[in-house]
This record gives C-alpha cells, sequence and structure tokens, in this order.
C-alpha cells in the first residue's frame, strides 16, 4: 500500500472556491502538487491559455487588434485551442490554419467557439504539412491584410501572460532559492516565468529540456528512432528562445520522457503530458544533486493525447528510478538517450539563429531534424 494512504484527512477548507467570468480564467491556474519534499509541480489543463490571453490582451491595450478584428495562425492544436478561447473571451474572430494532424475532436472545439478551420490534407511529411499551412496563412493575408498574424514562435508579445504566472508562483512557493524545471519549446512559457521572476529579485535556475533532433540547443544533428518528445524542440529557429535565460540544458529520447510520464503517473496518480514525464524525470535528479534548492516543475497539458501512444504501453517503460544522464561539457560529447550540460546562460549555437535551416520557413512545431524521414512517427507537442 502506499505511503500516501496513511496520512490523515486533511480539515474541511473554510476557503470559497472562486467563480470566474471565463473559462479562461480556470483553465490557467495550474494545480500545484508536491512531488517530493524539493519537489513541486504546477500541473496545467493546457498552459497555452497563459501565452494566448497575455498576447491577445496586450495586443489590444497597445490598439494593435481591435475587437471584431480576426487574428490567425497555423497549430497543431493546442495553442490553436488557446487562441481560440482568447478570442472567445475578448470579441475577435480566429481563424486557425491547421495541421493534417488536427483531430476530429479538436477541430469541433474550435469550430463550436467560432474559430474558422483551414485543416490540411493528409500528409505524413510534417515539413510539408508545415509548408502548407504558412503558404495558406500568406495567402490569407495577402487577400486580407486587416488580418493579424499571432506568430507564437517569433513575438515576444507571447512572454506577457507569464507574469501573471510568476505573481502565482511567488504568492505560493516560500520566497527561498529556485529551481524552475521545464520543456523549452516556443521559450515564452518558462523564459517568460524566469525573466520575470529574476526582475523580482528572486534567485532562479532555469533547467530547459530538449529532445534529440531539435535545432534549438544544437542536438539537430541526432534524431530520436521512435518519435520527437512532443513540442518541446523544434527543427528551426524559435525567436521567442532566449538562450541566455538558461542555466542548465537536459536532452532526453522518446522513452526517457516515457518513463518520466508513467512514473508520475505510478508514482503521485498525477496524468500528464510527454514534456512534463520529462520534466518529472529531470527535476528527480537535480532535487537529489541540490537537495537545499526548491524545484518548480512546469506540466504543460494533460495525458489524454498520449493515451495510445504512452500510456497503453505502460508496460514498456522503463523503471526511471535506474536512469541517469551522460553529463557533457560541450555540444560535441552530446549522446543520446539523455545528456546533460550546464548552459551557463550563454548565447545559442549558430544553427538556432534566425535565417539559418530551411530559411523563411515558419517553425514545424514537431520535427527531430532538418531532414526529417517522411515515415517517423508523429506526438503532437502541447
Amino acid at each position: 500500500m502506499s505511503p500516501h494512504h496513511e496520512e490523515q484527512d486533511p480539515p474541511p477548507s473554510t476557503t470559497a472556491a472562486p467563480v470566474h467570468e471565463h473559462i479562461t480564467d480556470a483553465l490557467k491556474t495550474p494545480d500545484l502538487i508536491r512531488l517530493g519534499g524539493n519537489v513541486v509541480l504546477a500541473r496545467f489543463e493546457t498552459m497555452k491559455v497563459y501565452a494566448a490571453l497575455g498576447a491577445v490582451r496586450a495586443l489590444l491595450h497597445r490598439g494593435r487588434i481591435v475587437p471584431g478584428q480576426t487574428v490567425i495562425d497555423s497549430s497543431s492544436g493546442i495553442y490553436a485551442l488557446a487562441l481560440a478561447l482568447a478570442c472567445h473571451r475578448y470579441g475577435l474572430r480566429c481563424h486557425i490554419v491547421a495541421s493534417t494532424t488536427v483531430d476530429s475532436v479538436m477541430r469541433a472545439q474550435l469550430e463550436v467557439l467560432g474559430a474558422t478551420v483551414d485543416q490540411m490534407p493528409p500528409s505524413q511529411d510534417l515539413r510539408l504539412d508545415q509548408e502548407r499551412r504558412v503558404r495558406r496563412v500568406r495567402e490569407l493575408l495577402a487577400d486580407r491584410p486587416d488580418f493579424h498574424w499571432m506568430r507564437q514562435y517569433h513575438d515576444s508579445i507571447h512572454y506577457a501572460g507569464y507574469r501573471e504566472f510568476a505573481d502565482l508562483v511567488t504568492g505560493a512557493l516560500p520566497d527561498v532559492p529556485l529551481t524552475v524545471v521545464g520543456a523549452v519549446g516556443t521559450g515564452a512559457s518558462t523564459g517568460g516565468l524566469v525573466q520575470t521572476l529574476r526582475e523580482a529579485g528572486r534567485a532562479v535556475r532555469l533547467v530547459g529540456i530538449q529532445p534529440f533532433g531539435s535545432v534549438t540547443f544544437g542536438s539537430e544533428h541526432f534524431s530520436d528512432p521512435e518519435a520527437i518528445i512532443a513540442g518541446i524542440g523544434s527543427s528551426i529557429p524559435f525567436e521567442n528562445v532566449r538562450h541566455e535565460l538558461y542555466d542548465t540544458v537536459h536532452w532526453l529520447d522518446f522513452r526517457h520522457a516515457m518513463a518520466g510520464a508513467i512514473g508520475l503517473l505510478q508514482e503521485h496518480a498525477t496524468f500528464a503530458g510527454l514534456s512534463t514525464g520529462a520534466a518529472h524525470l529531470v527535476s528527480s535528479w537535480e532535487a537529489q544533486r541540490d537537495p537545499e534548492r526548491l524545484h518548480l516543475v512546469l506540466g504543460a497539458d494533460t495525458g489524454h493525447r498520449y493515451a495510445e501512444r504512452v500510456f497503453a504501453r505502460h508496460a514498456e517503460a522503463q523503471d526511471m528510478r535506474t536512469l541517469r544522464p551522460r553529463r557533457i561539457r560541450t555540444l560535441g560529447e552530446l549522446r543520446p538517450p539523455w545528456s546533460v550540460m550546464e548552459w551557463e546562460r550563454r548565447p545559442g549555437p549558430s544553427a538556432a539563429r534566425p535565417g539559418r535551416c530551411a530559411g523563411s520557413v515558419e517553425p514545424v512545431e514537431v520535427t527531430p531534424s532538418c531532414n526529417r524521414s517522411p515515415t517517423q512517427p508523429h506526438l503532437r507537442g502541447p
């Protein structure tokens, strides 16, 4: 029996639950769950609600968009839903150029919310899918210059919403040295949170997580034999990634992220996505090395989209307690399946700078390298 069952039930809470004016207020607030003495998980239904809400509010405040206007972006699903929810709240129209991978459930949600969905035809080549989407966005902008392109990967306006999350962290966690552990992705969630906390004078280390095959932190020469870890890397530079914010970087393969996700459900009854699983594995190792620091793990989404490809295969999962990273000093020493390097807030590698690897094409959310095999399996990102 788990030791958790032996604990005494807490007394009933007398604090009244808030009544929210819009569903986005409920969705954006994470559940804070202690995973150990010095590890706390911030588990979201979808973290990108912060990014979309913050960006839309800032754009409205600055007069760059006005109620009734149409905002547009390409997406593989999760940012699309967050943007559609923000538009629903603030009286904007939403046009999504959707990946071929957007499923019928997600598409139905978008359409009922009032978004126009322009979905790409079936394709196993995700780079082709992305290029089609970007081409379609540009066609629409040429015909409708009044549309506003959100550009979630490049426009730093997406940092704005995470200031609110930083305030929540400040109010909920003790003022002690803090390590934030999270997937890099577009850079807005980890960067936006940590930048705000540091500006307020808090001592914060930032530990970023990357898949093999991502150009963002120099692993583009590798490919994951199964699939890229969902939503935490890119084959093309993201302008919103500010490499100088990161103290440490971990690179993990799919199998290690899977071990972390299964371990999180087994040990803590918490059902979360692959990027959260990767962060759980990394934070467990980091917390053992530095037990005096509090570690905050960013859990970007739930595990529902990974039910078949990850959780149904739980019998295959490695025991995360047996896994250890390879410690490296330079990118030349980088090797799968798990490597860690002290990044020390240095600039990004040359290939991660805008204008490299596929020129002007917008970043692909999920591909392991600039030369992705069209038959490689695919998992969508958060």
